[in-house]
This record gives structure tokens, sequence and C-alpha cells, in this order.
């Protein structure tokens, strides 16, 4: 076992939005834990779809020198995979064996490739396991 995990892109979209306080905190416990063990494991994909919801989507969208800080501080120490033709590989084998849909598979694919044992999401069965990585709903 590793003791590394991944932070799907809800964790931190949760710790951002605050429209629900609960996850929010949750989320930003898991977002500290990650940094200060360096255990926490997050891809480029999470940052992309992090930034997609901050910068357009939120309820007040997080301004251009908040975004850089928030890149330096949180999100460069947590990134730990970038696309590779590995990844789709393992992607496209996930998405093949269990259905998964394509962007979940890439999640999957990048906790896999960096031997997470858990992998934080709401968007996966809770307790489901791939390989020796379990997929846990931090919000439950």
């Amino acid at each position: 076992m590793s003791g590394r995990y991944f932070l799907d892109s809800n964790v931190l979209i949760y710790s951002f939005d605050g429209s629900q306080p609960a996850k929010a905190q949750r989320a930003e416990e898991l977002i500290t834990e990650a940094l200060t063990t360096n255990r926490g494991v997050i891809s480029y994909q999470v940052v992309q779809e992090f930034f997609n919801f901050a910068l357009r989507r939120a309820a007040r969208p997080m301004n251009t020198p908040d975004a850089e800080q928030f890149l330096d501080e949180v999100l460069r120490p947590l990134l730990s995979v970038h696309s590779s033709p590995a990844l789709y590989v393992e992607a496209l084998r996930l998405h093949g064996r269990f259905r998964l849909p394509w962007y979940d598979s890439l999640i999957v694919a990048a906790a896999m490739l960096t031997n997470c044992d858990i992998l934080y999401s709401e968007d996966l069965q809770n307790g489901q396991r791939f390989g020796k990585m379990q997929v846990k709903n931090p919000f439950i």
C-alpha cells in the first residue's frame, strides 16, 4: 500500500464553491492533508476541470490573480499525471472493461498509474475497486 490517494475534480470544486458547507469543509480537509503529507495526487484533467468551473461556471468566478495563486499553491504541488499514451491506453482498457464514461476512465487510469490506494470521488460507486485501488466518496 502506497498511502497515496487521488482527488477527483469534484473535491477541488467543492472546496472553492462553498454552496454546500459540509462538502466544502471535507474537501478543504482532504486538500490540506494532501499538501501537508505529499500523499495527494491530481492529474492534468483535474486542473482543467477545476478551472473550467472556477473561471466560468462558479456563482462567483475566480479572477486571474487568484487562479494563478491557487495553481501555484495547491494544484501544482499535487499535479502528478500529465496526458500520455500510457494514460490513454489504460483509460481505454478501463472504459472497455467497466463501461465507464471516458472522462471517468481517465481519472481512474491516472489514479492507478500513480499507484494510489484510494480515489476520492463522488462520481463513481463508493467502495468500487479497480485492482488494489478503492473508490471512496468523501462526502457520505
